[in-house]
């Protein structure tokens, strides 16, 4: 009967632990169709729009081409990836190009490329959206700009760079080549993202204990490492160095910590890792590091304002321009710190933005004077602009101190946004119609709406002429050095063309210049005809007083005549002033000859007779002698 009574005891409580699992494998499916949908809307594509300038080779500099001056002062759609879906964009607050990826992981890359930051293997210029071909064979899924460098983070975890690579900011352990037209491989691996600053980069990395990296230019302290690596170029001078860093390295002081976020400024870092907590690093001018002075700091150093009760939630957002950071933190509030405004003083600590209290932002990136926020159904941007980056159309302002809508953009889901120097890039979702559009059945397009609404913008095609001379101008002295360069060219129009070393061309080209000597020259010739004249006059008459070197005459006057020729230099007098105006070319003004050839030719009988006379006294003085002989 036990035995019957267990083994009848024993099915009924198999049921449950059946049901269990069971509800366990549902959930585990719920959450497995979570973790895709997110996936789905992670990789989910959009629509790029633009707005600023389209004139690469004059964003930035003070010498600019007006002929092709084009600015696009609302969003405008991009010819080139009209019925292309993007997934992520990137550019900098010091970049010049711009970088988008496409569901499928394709690059496409367009901008300035005088250091090979775009990838396609040459120095050339792209106006529009151009495929980096080295890259097909790679599923790109992140990618950041620099100044002139690129760095891109592919689906299996590598990494590879392009551009400007002087400070190893492309991280791939070598400087011998100073421009990379092509990608290279950076030494890292796992990677989930990078950043990049002006002339660093910052990777991020599933690797226990190095979950952020960095390489490149260490001046301010940026790379996080406990220094500058800053050193004299020679022994005994004062010129000070940066030892660049090629090999990316894990920041020590952060080992312990798992970096989930970050942004870089020019020369500045920000991070936040899982804990919420918020560090930055770098050079600290106008308080942008947020430790209310402005010191650089060459490791990561906790801001006090994001602890305890007020640490970042996982869906914060976090950005950097060139001279401020921003970051959202519980509840979506906004914080910046740094040079918020052009005028007006630094903020050396987080304040909340108070013009955006209760919106929910989702996106939101620094370019080096704007920043632009995607929040709902809109898109807002503040800042100072010059090539209208803004948004706000041919008839709004230019610049706004405060946070203002973009009205092209209004009740549109923008997914994702990115800022340059000059220049803004949205992701706009193309299946979401705008709620003022009403509920209208969709078509066959997707963006049928975005038609009406947004302009298409075809960039014009690249002039390598034009574009290539053109950025030579400013490294080589900036306005000044073409102004100059303005006047050697007058000059040497002005200057008598030189004489060829061809036969025939010489003896044409001789007459011409020997009468521009004689016109030019007279006085010259004339010098020459008195010096002759007076040296003649000295050898026969031989002069006294020629001996005085201290003399500052016009090398005439110097001696007194014979008595017997007195009439005749007293009528000669008129005459000698013609000759004496012009002193002589060759032997300065008046300094007589060397001291020995002077008194070998005058004999010492004859100075004595020099002193009775009385035009001799005069004759020291500048000229001839002021008195007439009687």
């Amino acid at each position: 009967m036990a035995a019957t009574e267990s083994a009848g005891a024993g099915p009924p409580a198999t049921p449950k632990p059946v049901e269990a699992e069971k509800g366990e494998k549902q959930e585990e499916k719920v959450e497995e169709e979570k973790e895709k949908e997110e996936e789905e809307e992670e990789v989910k594509g959009g629509e790029l729009l633009f707005c600023g300038c389209a004139s690469w080779e004059n964003v930035g500099r003070k010498t600019v081409d007006g002929s092709n001056n084009t600015n696009m002062s609302k969003p405008v759609r991009l010819t080139s990836l009209l019925n292309v879906s993007i997934a992520f964009i990137a550019s900098g607050s010091a970049s010049c190009h711009c970088v988008a990826l496409d569901v499928n992981g394709r690059c496409y890359t367009w901008g300035r490329n005088e250091k090979g930051q775009l990838g396609h293997g040459d120095f050339l210029q792209r106006n529009s959206p151009t495929l980096v071909t080295a890259l097909t064979r790679h599923v790109v899924v992140k990618a950041g700009a620099g100044r002139s460098h690129t760095v891109v983070a592919t689906e299996e975890g590598s990494s590879l760079a392009f551009g400007w690579n002087k400070h190893g900011q492309l991280g791939s352990g070598s400087l011998k080549e100073e421009a990379e037209k092509l990608p290279v491989r950076c030494l890292v691996t796992e990677v989930k993202q990078v950043y990049c600053g002006a002339e660093f980069t910052l990777w991020l990395s599933s690797v226990t204990g190095a979950s952020i990296l960095s390489a490149g230019l260490p001046q301010y302290g940026q790379l996080g490492h406990g220094t500058d690596n800053e050193y004299n170029s020679k022994e005994g001078s004062v010129r000070l160095v940066y030892e660049p860093q090629p090999r990316p390295r894990a920041i020590a002081s952060l080992a312990g910590k798992n970096i989930t976020k970050a942004a870089c400024g020019n020369n500045h870092s920000v991070a936040v890792d899982s804990d919420g907590f918020v560090y930055t690093w770098g050079f600290g001018g106008h308080g942008r590091l947020g430790h209310k002075e402005q010191k650089d700091e060459w490791a990561p150093r906790v801001v006090d304002q994001f602890q305890r009760s007020n640490t970042l939630p996982p869906t914060a957002v976090v950005a950097a321009g060139s001279a401020y950071s921003a970051c959202t933190a519980g509840g979506g509030q906004l914080y910046m710190w740094g040079r918020v405004k052009t005028t007006g003083d630094n903020w050396m600590y987080p304040k909340p933005v108070m013009d955006l209290s209760g919106w929910n932002i989702r996106s939101m990136d620094c370019g080096n004077t704007s920043s632009v926020a995607a929040a709902e159904n809109s898109c807002i941007s503040w800042g100072t602009a010059v090539y209208g980056e803004l948004g706000y159309g041919p008839t709004g302002p230019k610049s706004s101190a405060n946070p203002k809508l973009i009205d092209v953009l209004e009740g549109m889901h923008v997914m994702s946004v990115a800022c340059g120097v000059g220049h803004t890039l949205f992701v706009v979702d193309r299946t979401k119609v705008p709620e003022k559009l009403g509920k209208v059945k969709t078509t066959e397009e997707e963006d049928w709406w975005l038609k009406d609404k947004v302009e298409t913008f075809t960039a014009p095609e690249y002039t390598p002429a034009a574009v290539v001379e053109e950025p030579e101008k400013p490294n080589k002295g900036g306005a000044k050095g073409a102004a100059k360069a303005k006047q050697d060219a007058k000059k040497r129009k002005a200057a008598p063309a030189p004489v060829v070393a061809t036969p025939e061309k010489k003896q044409k080209a001789k007459p011409a210049p020997k009468k521009k000597e004689v016109s030019e020259s007279e006085e010259e010739e004339s010098k020459d005809e008195s010096e002759g004249e007076s040296e003649d006059e000295e050898e026969d008459e031989k002069p006294k007083g020629r001996g005085n070197t201290r003399g500052k005459g016009r090398g005439r006057g110097r001696g007194r005549p014979p008595k017997t020729d007195a009439k005749t230099t007293t009528k000669s007098a008129p005459v000698a002033p013609a000759k004496v105006e012009e002193p002589p070319a060759k032997k300065g003004r008046g300094r007589g000859r060397a001291p020995g050839r002077a008194q070998a030719e005058a004999p010492p009988v004859e100075v004595k007779s020099a002193k009775t006379s009385p035009p001799a006294k005069r004759g020291r003085g500048r000229g001839r002698p002021r008195g007439k002989a009687k």
